[in-house]
């Protein structure tokens, strides 16, 4: 099989893009920006979904949709918000097209249709969200209200890359409104805590949770708290972020309710999402030359078995076993994939698992039958074994397991290779082009050191690490006194 995948030492940008298309994951859409999300790569997303799903539900949230549509001056609402986000707005001026008399066949904009009030298409979903809970909050008594959305957004990106950013894309995102600040900076807190989890048990992707700056805060959020990945090109990837709202919403869209008092009172928001982009850390996190590396806990398929036959008979024995094997698995809630087409030779069908990332494959042939054994090959090692065919169905759920265990160890200890401690600019420069990956460094607080930072490095600050410990120091840049290390990195 010509898999075609450019080396990751070769071309990190190209290895990826090769692999998203080669591996079937997705594609770039006719429309510029957006992409295709194919059945293989969506498969995995919905496993994605599932997963945090229940965890949202298991922390007390319930799902619910809004409009995709923002009116401008709904969106305009929230000024810090509003300015954040105007750069990417898609806008919709008008309702209805008309046939061109100039050009037979063609369609143009009706200008009788245009629309009194010119219509947002969502970058995120604040303001729709928090001028309904102006509607559905009253009293203590609706509160907390703990909301979340699946959906789809728009933000109008020039440069883009499919997954990672794209000018449609696919997420989450909660809207929470509680009665004190104390709850809704423990409801952001929680969720981050849910993000981290997902990442680690799920993804098998070791991130740091921290805080962001205050240039790197969400617009419209008095406090964001961000997961922080490290890809195997040495850049960070903002994993998800959870944003504590104050009142700036509230006090936008006049969300009040009364107190146990009997008081009048503006309620405290959260906000926090996840989006596709996770895919892409995924592909980056653990992916090789030979294509995608996923942890079982997000595998489509979880055993692939690939039968080595010459006749129809031969085809029909091994099939008997290996029908048996996958039923054993199935019903231990394993998804198995017996491929037995004739249309390709069995190095074609280990080619194409081994692109696809599928974690455990299966080879039995007429040889196998005879010693009442399989070839059982893993694909984060890439090791083999030969099993029993009897204890084939028992060892499966061991062997997942310890390759989502590997999957993690590898990629956190690459991780930690991966954090450097610095004390002068030179060293920063110097690791940031020689070496890459997060810069531990002590900065001074400032805007304008964070800004002159990234002009000269292009390394942004990550995260104020949740557990950086207090240290005296002084700023790399500026040499003014510090009081923690934060993170830099060049980042996705």
């Amino acid at each position: 099989m010509g898999k075609e995948i450019t080396s990751r030492s070769e071309d990190y940008a190209q290895w990826y893009i090769d692999l998203v298309k080669k591996a079937d994951l997705a594609e770039n859409s006719d429309v510029r920006g957006c992409m295709v999300i194919k059945p293989y790569g969506y498969s995995i997303w919905e496993k994605m979904q599932q997963a945090l799903d229940k965890m949202f539900k298991d922390t007390g949230h319930t799902n619910a949709y809004f409009p995709l549509f923002v009116p401008k001056s709904m969106f305009e609402a929230e000024e810090k918000n509003a300015e954040g986000f105007a750069k990417e707005c898609a806008i919709v001026t008008h309702y209805r097209l008309k046939n061109d008399p100039q050009n037979k066949g063609k369609l143009m904009v009706d200008p009788e249709a245009k629309l009194e009030e010119e219509l947002v298409v969502r970058p995120t979903s604040e303001a729709i969200i928090w001028s309904t809970y102006k509607k559905w909050i009253q009293s203590y008594r609706d509160l907390p209200l703990l909301i979340n959305q699946w959906a789809n957004v728009v933000r109008w990106e020039m440069r883009t890359r499919l997954f990672l950013r794209t000018a449609e894309f696919l997420w989450q995102e909660g809207h929470t409104a509680h009665a004190t600040a104390k709850e809704a900076v423990e409801e952001t807190e929680r969720m981050l805590d849910v993000y981290a989890e997902f990442a680690e048990t799920f993804m098998a992707m070791p991130v740091i949770k921290g805080r962001k700056s205050e240039g790197e805060r969400f617009p419209g959020a008095v406090d964001t708290y961000c997961i922080e990945a490290m890809m195997q090109d040495g850049k960070a990837l903002q994993a998800g972020t959870s944003h504590f709202l104050g009142q700036n919403f509230a006090d936008a869209f006049d969300v009040q309710f009364t107190s146990k008092e009997g008081k009048l009172e503006k309620v405290w928001g959260t906000s926090w999402g996840v989006s596709t982009r996770l895919m892409g850390a995924l592909i980056m996190a653990h992916s090789d030359d030979d294509g995608l590396v996923l942890p079982p806990k997000l595998a489509p398929i979880h055993v692939v078995i690939v039968p080595i036959f010459k006749t129809a008979e031969e085809l029909d024995r091994i099939s008997e076993q290996a029908n048996k094997i996958a039923d054993a698995l199935r019903k231990l809630s394993y998804s198995v994939k017996f491929d037995n087409r004739d249309t390709h030779k069995p190095g074609f069908k280990f080619a194409e698992y081994e692109l696809k990332g599928v974690p455990v494959r299966i080879a039995i042939g007429p040889r196998d039958l005879e010693n009442k054994t399989v070839e059982m090959a893993r694909r984060d090692t890439k090791e083999k074994q030969v099993m029993s065919l009897d204890s084939v169905a028992i060892a499966i759920p061991a062997l997942l397991d310890d390759i989502q265990a590997n999957i993690y160890k590898k990629a956190l200890d690459f991780r930690t290779s991966m954090i450097t401690q610095v004390d002068s600019y030179i060293d920063f420069k110097k690791v940031l082009d020689e070496k890459g990956g997060f810069v531990s460094a002590h900065w001074d607080g400032t805007p304008e050191t964070e800004t002159a930072i990234k002009e000269e490095t292009k390394a942004t600050i990550r995260c104020i690490p949740l557990d950086a410990k207090e240290e005296a120091g002084v700023c790399v840049y500026s040499g003014k006194p510090s009081s923690k290390r934060v993170l830099f990195a060049r980042a996705y």
